[in-house]
């Protein structure tokens, strides 16, 4: 069993964090940290404690305290290799915690920690509590000579960015975040084009016109600008948005047919794996022989329809993958199914069913059981 993401706090990280930060007592870090129930905590839980603990040992100003953080952060910056450095998240959120009055000091910080670990949770009360301020701040970082600040702009502004608090005036009315996304489409870094292809993707399960009009506008201006309109399209690939499918020289009536549709069973047990597998054929020669050698864009997808606890069915989208297919070509494909339970779902038992979609048409489909 994999270990727990939860123990990455261990002794070595303690002692690893603390050899950059002198102006705490290791020992008195160490007590406050393992008391009140700490075995118990789960990842967000022990991330908020340490900020906690940090708030009684800093110093009372915030401006000190964020100034030792700062500090921290220049002195860990030399040693770390990854922009990202996730098990230093409770930075931000001492930010989150202790700075939301002092919104200077704490735009500061966050531009300076956010170089080291992303305050893209941090963020999120500020642009509640200072819409129109923090607004101009993510326009003003967007255009920082740091990716990570850049990043912070597209990635802080996500409508429905996970984990996260929600900012409602932004999943009414994304219009504030485009020129962001505007800006940094075609980024130099790659994680900052993957953070606005994202952001694109959150809007679009709210807004799909509004990101079928900017991508268009998008489209063909280089290769990274496209991949972005692509990621950034995928949930309304994956709901067969016929514009979006068009746009991606997607045919709804592509001449092909599914065979030999099988599961390995017709019921199984929470926390097994469902196997299936079928053939793909390309049925154009026997429907129109003058196009038997005509290619096809082919997106092909698996569908699984859950049931809920209330007994309703919610149906979750898997691709398999995307490539032309012509002639006589028959595709094999074998593939499995996990029904482990997952801090993200939570089986449940029914009937449940699987479809083969092509290009966002529902090809076959079949029933299984899932027993407790």
């Amino acid at each position: 069993m994999a270990e727990p993401l939860k123990n990455i706090y261990n002794d070595a990280f303690f002692d690893s964090f603390l050899a950059d930060l002198p102006e705490i007592d290791p020992s008195v870090f160490r007590t406050k940290i393992y008391e009140d129930d700490w075995e118990n905590k789960e990842l967000k839980q022990r991330m908020r404690h340490i900020a906690l603990v940090l708030g009684d040992l800093l110093p009372k100003s915030y401006a000190e305290a964020t100034s030792i953080i700062c500090q921290f952060v220049e002195r860990a910056s030399a040693k770390q290799r990854s922009e990202m450095n996730f098990e230093y998240m409770f930075l931000p959120d001492f930010i989150e915690i202790f700075g939301i009055d002092d919104f200077e000091t704490s735009v500061k910080t966050m531009t300076q920690v956010t170089q080291f670990t992303s305050c893209e949770f941090a963020v999120r009360p500020f642009l509640i509590r200072y819409p129109d301020e923090m607004m101009q701040q993510m326009y003003d970082w967007a255009i920082h000579s740091h990716a990570m600040v850049r990043r912070l702009a597209s990635e802080g502004t996500r409508p429905r960015l996970p984990w996260a608090m929600a900012v409602p005036s932004l999943k009414r009315d994304p219009t504030p975040i485009l020129p962001i996304l505007e800006k940094l489409k075609s980024d130099e870094s790659e994680t900052v084009r993957r953070s606005v292809a994202n952001n694109l993707n959150d809007i679009a399960k709210d807004f799909p016109e509004t990101v079928i009009e900017l991508t268009e506008k998008w489209r063909g201006e280089s290769k990274e600008v496209d991949w972005v309109i692509r990621h950034g399209s995928r949930t309304l690939l994956k709901r067969a948005n016929p514009t979006v499918l068009k746009n991606f020289g997607l045919d709804s009536s592509i001449p092909v047919e599914i065979l030999n549709f099988e599961l390995n069973k017709s019921e199984i047990a929470i926390g097994d794996t469902l196997n299936f597998s079928f053939l793909v054929k390309n049925i154009s020669a026997k429907e129109s022989p003058n196009d038997s050698e005509k290619e096809y864009k082919l997106r092909l997808e698996y569908a699984i329809d859950y049931v809920k606890s209330n007994g309703k069915i919610s149906r979750k989208v898997f691709q398999i993958l995307e490539k032309t297919i012509g002639g006589v070509q028959v595709l094999s494909f074998q593939r499995k199914q996990s029904f482990k339970d997952m801090t993200t779902r939570k089986h449940q038992e029914g009937q449940h069913g699987i479809a083969i979609l092509v290009n966002g048409q529902e090809k076959a489909y079949l029933s299984f059981y899932v027993s407790k």
